[in-house]
Order: structure tokens, then C-alpha cells, then sequence
């Protein structure tokens, strides 16, 4: 169990130097199952924004029991298998680098079908696109660790109400995204 307190800490690019590190490592070894490229997502993937320092990765696989042999190929990478609530019903593992108590890495990996993670990338996608989304949730972070640095509970309950709002906006702005003919063929992507 993490004994550490909530900081949010202010950008650092080294964050982004650091998930790259991890994913060449990462690579070769969960090959065999990724659907995907692995992704760095949370916010140390958004340029400028605080975060706590944990780097959060998102590995998508075809189907999560057939990737628990992969959890004991982790170990000579550094990484410790690291069980969260709801990760079986969730059909989902968890991996921490170098240790649960003091990770510096989070590593999730959810099956392709199940839901949740598409919106992890646009969450992310949003952030980096939009300033003040951005600050918006930079200000409530800081507000919750500066009201209680110990309660995990409370800062990730206290996030929710402003997630849920930045969502929409984030599933407005793909929409008008798309609709604006983002997906022809040599336009920017849409998340």
C-alpha cells in the first residue's frame, strides 16, 4: 500500500523522456499480446500540466487471462505485478515499476473489448489540445492534495465531477472533430 503523499508536482518533460524508457523496455516483452502501441496516458502524458509524478502507461491486449503469463516476464524488467480492486472483474492486470509503495510507473493493461480506456486517450488527447480544460483540472488538483495529502480516496472522488464535465466537452470536441473531416485521409487524426 502507498505510504507516500499526494503531490502534484509541476510539469516536468522528463516524464515524457522517462515513459519512452520504460516502453522500449516494455516492448519486446508484451509484444506477443499488445493490440497496440503502449501509451503513455494520465497527466504526465499532457505537456504542461501538473501531475502527480507517476507515470501512467496503457498496454491493450486481445484477452487479459491469456496475458498472465506475461506478468512473471515482467520481473526481470523491474516491473512487480501490483493487483488493484477490480482488475479481475474488470478483466484488467496492473504492473508497478520499481515498487508498489514507491512507484515511479504504472503500468495498465485492459483488454481491447472492455470499456473504459478509449476514453483514458481521449481524456488525454483533450487535455493537450485545450489550455484551459487543462489548467481547469491543474487548479482542482492542487486544491484537493492542498486539502488533505493522504486521503487517495478523497483526491480521485473529489477529481470525478470535473472529469465527468471534461468528458463531455472531449466527446463534443471529437464529434465536431470528426465532423469537420478530421478522418479524410491526410487530416489530423481525431482522438
Amino acid at each position: 500500500m502507498r505510504q507516500d503523499r499526494i503531490v502534484v508536482e509541476r510539469y516536468d518533460p522528463r516524464w515524457a523522456e522517462s515513459f519512452e524508457v520504460q516502453r522500449a523496455r516494455l516492448d519486446p516483452v508484451l509484444a506477443p499480446w499488445l493490440v497496440g502501441q503502449v501509451e503513455h496516458i494520465g497527466s504526465t502524458s499532457v505537456p504542461g500540466l501538473p501531475a502527480k509524478p507517476i507515470v501512467d502507461m496503457l498496454a491493450v491486449v486481445d484477452d487479459a487471462p491469456a496475458f498472465a503469463p506475461a506478468l512473471a516476464l515482467l520481473a526481470p524488467t523491474g516491473w512487480v505485478h501490483a493487483p488493484e480492486p477490480g482488475d479481475e472483474q474488470g478483466r484488467r492486470w496492473s504492473a508497478c515499476f520499481p515498487s508498489v509503495e514507491h512507484r515511479t510507473h504504472h503500468l495498465h493493461v485492459v483488454e481491447e473489448r472492455s470499456t473504459g480506456w478509449p476514453d483514458w486517450l481521449l481524456f488525454r488527447d483533450y487535455l493537450r489540445a485545450h489550455d484551459g480544460a487543462a489548467a481547469r483540472y491543474a487548479d482542482l488538483k492542487h486544491s484537493l492534495a492542498a486539502a488533505d495529502d493522504r486521503d487517495r480516496a478523497r483526491y480521485r472522488s473529489g477529481k470525478a465531477p470535473l472529469i465527468g464535465a471534461l468528458m463531455e466537452e472531449a466527446r463534443a470536441w471529437r464529434a465536431s472533430t470528426s465532423a469537420l473531416g478530421a478522418d479524410r485521409p491526410g487530416a489530423p487524426a481525431a482522438p
